[in-house]
């Protein structure tokens, strides 16, 4: 199996982090280039413990990040900044591999939409991949496989830790305003809420919240069906959908965050019907910054580049 070189953009960020661990212990791909503004010049492995080389950051335009002639770049980029490094590896190497961490192309039909446990056969041999949200990942999930049963929009309550907030500072990761504290946010309309309401072709509502605790997420999701279900019915469906999904864990109990930090996979269950056999309610958790960002992203880059989907991901 040959070597494939990657290039990472905004590697300074807690998922770029993630994402550097995951390559380095990936037997078929080599790290080519780390970009980040701030540690332009510093030795990678001071960052990383997971990397040993001599690769140092650099702060490389979009021009140059064309040039290095990766085989894959990742772009890890806060929203709204992916398109001027689009363009120039458009122009200049168009058959590098593309991963979009941000929401930039979740929306665009020219771009795959990277959950590969429900979106599996949409994939046409894209070279651009935009990388699932991490709450969207998880209400996905939670949705789609009674999505035929339902009589109402789902309802999805979300609690994140404050890695979801990123690193630029703000009062969703400041840990002296979060203690003992819980913060809601962008209550309508958030973008992981027209994100999942877009690939599961239905509304989906999301009230999203931030805690103390650093990494981790936790959706509860209320779900109206048109007509009564036993909960064996349901337990049936979630997992005949995700029986062969290593990373998809259908569970009895409803999942603790605390069980899935640190983890790969995403953990569904909890399943509660009501006694009318008309509501059920569903629990998913995931490390937001793993299956919610850098795993998911491994998934789909093993994916391109033809190598086996799990690869370097522990399972």
């Amino acid at each position: 199996m040959s070597t494939k070189t990657i290039g990472i953009v905004g590697a300074r960020g807690h998922t770029g982090a993630e994402l550097i661990r995951l390559i380095a212990s990936h037997p078929s791909l080599e790290l080519k280039f780390v970009s980040s503004r701030e540690l332009d010049g510093q030795r990678l492995a001071e960052h990383s413990d997971a990397y040993t080389g001599e690769l140092r950051y650099s702060n490389l335009d979009p021009a140059a990040v064309a040039e290095q002639g990766a085989d894959v770049v990742v772009l890890a980029l806060p929203n709204g900044k992916a398109a001027p490094y689009v363009e120039a590896i458009d122009k200049a190497a168009a058959s590098t591999v593309i991963v979009d961490l941000s929401a930039d192309y979740r929306f665009d039909e020219r771009w795959y939409y990277g959950l590969p446990e429900l979106y599996r056969d949409r994939w046409r041999g894209e070279k651009r991949v935009s990388n699932p949200g991490c709450y969207a990942t998880a209400i996905q999930c939670s949705i789609a496989p009674i999505k035929d049963l339902l009589a109402a929009p789902p309802v999805s309550f979300g609690v994140s830790g404050y890695s979801g907030a990123g690193t630029t500072p703000s009062d969703r990761n400041d840990p002296d305003k979060l203690r003992d504290n819980l913060m809601p946010y962008s209550l309508t309309g958030h973008m992981h809420e027209k994100e999942a309401s877009r690939h599961l072709g239905m509304p989906v509502e999301f009230m999203p919240h931030v805690a103390p605790h650093f990494r981790g997420l936790t959706v509860t999701t209320n779900l109206y069906l048109a007509k009564a279900h036993k909960r064996e019915d349901i337990v049936r469906r979630f997992e005949a959908r995700f029986e062969n999904e290593k990373l998809i864990h259908v569970v009895d109990e409803a999942p603790w965050v605390s069980q899935i930090a640190n983890k790969h996979h995403l953990d569904v269950g909890g399943f509660t019907v009501s006694s009318d056999g008309r509501r059920v309610v569903v629990v998913a958790t995931l490390d937001n910054l793993l299956k919610g960002a850098a795993t998911q992203a491994m998934q789909n880059i093993n994916r391109a580049l033809g190598f086996d989907e799990l690869t370097a991901i522990p399972l």
